[in-house]
């Protein structure tokens, strides 16, 4: 039988190349946070909050922008709505036994990566495994906003401006793998790209905000990929 403390630490050797990957990430996202106007200890506690890279980063352009509190609101509501369908899908298969409050924590530190890796771990789920894998992620994610926060008043405005390009290098790695295997993304990446062109040069639509074009653009394009490549109904597959 396996013990929690061997699924811990099948969780943290699972999760230290998640907790690499998110230091990058996350070190651009505290740069540009300092740099942009907020102070180290609100870069660090919103990257403690959230753990979420599309929505911080929404969230800083709506900041940035002058946005109001419901845009931000909205929008991070919007884009990490996903996290609350993969918490369902773990929750559904955390062990029985675990306490309840397993499915709390678990679904506070969920992520892109951890689900991916939980989801694919065993049949029923030791919330242990979770805990292994959030204890290396959170923190690197964490650590690495609070270097990006520090550096960022430290470096020249030379290298920040360089280092800052690195966000768009992991938008495109994040979209390129997957569009290659489903063609129906590069109609969901195209529609995106003529819609955020529309919102940022035609005379009306340039006068919205930035964070009511994030959430018109991100409602319009799940449409669109809903019907493009809506999700088979498994009981009209059965019949």
């Amino acid at each position: 039988m396996i013990t929690n403390e061997q699924e811990y630490r099948a969780g943290v050797r699972d999760g230290i190349p998640i907790a690499l990957g998110y230091f990058a990430v996350s070190f651009t996202f505290g740069m540009m946070a300092v740099t942009g106007g907020l102070k180290i200890f609100q870069a660090v506690l919103t990257s403690v909050t959230n753990v979420t890279s599309a929505g911080q980063f929404a969230a800083l352009t709506i900041i940035f922008g002058d946005g109001s509190y419901l845009e931000v609101i909205l929008t991070t509501l919007i884009i990490n709505l996903r996290y609350s369908l993969m918490s369902f899908a773990v929750s559904q298969k955390i062990d029985d036994k675990g306490h309840s409050i397993h499915r709390y924590l678990v679904a506070f530190g969920m992520t892109d990566e951890i689900f991916g890796i939980s989801i694919n771990h065993r049949d029923r789920i030791n919330p242990f495994y979770n805990y292994g894998a959030m204890s290396v992620a959170i923190p690197g994610w964490c650590l690495g906003t609070l270097l990006g926060a520090v550096l960022g008043n430290v470096l020249p405005a030379m290298v920040i401006s360089a280092l800052s390009v690195a966000i768009y290098g992991m938008f495109m790695a994040i979209i390129i793998p997957p569009a290659e295997k489903n063609k129906a993304l590069y109609v969901v990446i195209l529609v995106s790209m003529l819609l955020s062109a529309a919102f940022t040069y035609l005379p009306l639509l340039k006068q919205l905000t930035g964070g009511f074009v994030i959430i018109i653009i991100t409602v319009g394009v799940a449409a669109v990929a809903a019907v493009i490549q809506p999700v088979p109904d498994p009981e009209q597959e059965d019949s």
